[in-house]
């Protein structure tokens, strides 16, 4: 038996460095070097550099580095089949990413990149990570879908491809063109940030022009402007890439990696309550006067750590997390500034999914209450006001986490139960200014009595339906537990989180509605 030459395990080496660095190469150039130049040039980040930015310097371990197109046509065209996926940590806590790839076929679903989607989707929910995607995609790629066989191959590949258990935080972006699956993941997350200039569609602006025989515009389609403000789908807009991705870091820092643990706590920043002996000052003297709840949240909470979701969709509402004595809380506020804090569809739906998403990931609620009830007439019975206000009641009532509820003026019918009265919270206090009835004195003088404000004996029944109204009565029987003086609500809150803390469970609630949509 002739001895191997000392040589060939050297040149063996160097034969298989060259293969694996040629086919590395191959990958991470992507699209080729003129289809991201133009992208540089328009100030757009590419799928691999978004990665290096959201994830921890060094931490992103590629899954499918490697894969391509499953047409043999195709394969040397389509370095990572055009997602980029893989694991990588975020502000030092482990994250499943995927990427899409628009230089590459367009970021087009196919089959190879639909199984990355779901290794992705199947590890991080089973090991408990966040998933992240950043979606910019033309869609289903044809002709690979086309026909029959296309349908039953390509689309056959995950059973679970759109089901969605909240067991683990969804975060995703839109940030070019993004229609198909693309829309889909976003629609699905958790929180959702669109990049002003980005399409969220079904299907592009041409296939729709197609489809009425009349020209679509992208932005009327399924623009920024749309989704922030009448959908509802985006929970934050922002001007470019880094802030997008800015804002899913800023969502998960205040989320847990999973279902089953607490949200993480961090340090209390200096200042925090400073605002406190003034707070009284940010409500008007009047009644009647308008304010801006955030000024009334920004004293309360931990300095500057409010982090509102939907600020353009349903404003008679303000929804946001945020942080007391460095715990993550979800603030629910009733904005007067807005329709004069009444209650519309919008604000319904855009409240019940944000109790949905405390509750899924164990973050108490804090409820500060300003509202005249809710919005009626014909338009909100066409808008089925009805089922929204009882899905809110629903979630309302099915929550498991600590609710606490504060009545800061005013609180009447129907939305007194929603906003948290009426037992729908662990403790309900209220300010001396509050005033809490059926309905608003004005209008029960005019029901009961057939009196208008300029008729004589007004002034007299509506005192007396003011005094009737005031917090001592309702404190008397014991229907709030606490009547707060402003300036220590931030204590008050910050002891009845302790009190309410669920020791038995190590803070993680019972996740009753971890199946509910992220959109209906």
């Amino acid at each position: 038996m002739s001895a191997e030459r000392p040589g060939m395990a050297a040149d063996l080496r160097a034969k298989i460095d060259a293969d694996y660095n040629a086919r590395r190469a191959k990958a991470l150039a992507m699209g080729g070097p003129a289809k991201l130049e133009r992208r540089k040039a328009e100030g757009v980040l590419n799928a691999r550099e978004r990665i290096d930015y959201l994830c921890d310097h060094g931490s992103f371990i590629e899954s499918g580095l490697f894969s391509t197109s499953m047409v043999p046509e195709a394969s040397d065209r389509s370095p990572c089949d055009g997602k980029i996926a893989g694991f990588g940590r975020i502000d030092g806590r482990d994250a499943a990413v995927v990427a899409n790839d628009f230089t590459v076929m367009g970021a087009s679903s196919g089959a190879t990149n639909g199984r990355k989607i779901a290794h992705m989707k199947r590890v991080a929910t089973q090991r408990g990570m966040p998933l992240v995607f950043l979606g910019e995609s033309s869609g289903a790629r044809m002709p690979d879908h086309m026909g029959s066989r296309g349908m039953g191959a390509l689309l056959g590949n995950d059973g679970a491809q759109y089901q969605r258990l909240r067991e683990i935080p969804w975060a995703s972006a839109t940030l070019g063109f993004s229609y198909g699956s693309s829309s889909w993941y976003s629609v699905m997350a958790d929180f959702h940030v669109m990049r002003k200039g980005a399409v969220l569609a079904v299907s592009s602006s041409l296939l729709a022009s197609l489809a009425i025989r009349e020209e679509v515009d992208p932005q009327a389609l399924g623009g920024w402007k749309l989704h922030a403000e009448v959908t509802g789908f985006a929970d934050r807009v922002v001007d470019t890439d880094e802030e997008a991705l800015d804002a899913i870091k800023r969502f998960l820092d205040y989320l847990p990696s999973h279902h089953n643990m607490a949200p993480p706590v961090r340090p209390v920043p200096p200042g925090s309550g400073d605002g406190m002996a003034d707070i009284l000052d940010h409500l008007p003297s009047s009644r009647t006067q308008v304010y801006d709840v955030r000024k009334v949240i920004d004293a309360l909470v931990d300095r500057d750590s409010f982090f509102e979701l939907k600020p353009r969709f349903g404003r008679v509402a303000v929804t946001g997390l945020s942080r007391l004595g460095g715990n993550t809380v979800g603030i629910v506020a009733n904005n007067p500034l807005v329709k004069g804090g009444a209650l519309d569809v919008d604000a319904c739906e855009k409240i019940t999914s944000f109790i949905v998403l405390c509750d899924s990931f164990n973050i108490p609620l804090v409820f500060l209450v300003d509202t005249p009830g809710f919005v009626i007439g014909t338009e909100a019975e066409r808008r089925r006001a009805p089922g929204k206000i009882m899905n809110f009641m629903n979630a309302l009532a099915l929550t498991t986490m600590p609710k606490l509820s504060v009545v800061l003026r005013k609180s009447y019918g129907q939305a007194y139960l929603n906003m948290g009265g009426g037992r729908n919270s662990d403790e309900m206090a209220a300010w001396p200014t509050a005033e809490i009835s059926f309905m608003d004195p004005q209008f029960a003088v005019k029901v009961v009595h057939g009196l208008d404000p300029d008729a004589e004996g007004y002034a007299a029944r509506f005192g007396e339906m003011s005094r009737a109204s005031e917090v001592w009565d309702i404190a008397s029987i014991y229907a709030v537990q606490s009547v707060v003086r402003p300036q220590d609500t931030r204590d008050y809150l910050l002891r009845m989180l302790d009190v309410h803390q669920l020791r038995l469970t190590h803070g993680v609630g019972q996740h009753m509605m971890r199946a509910w949509p992220t959109s209906y």
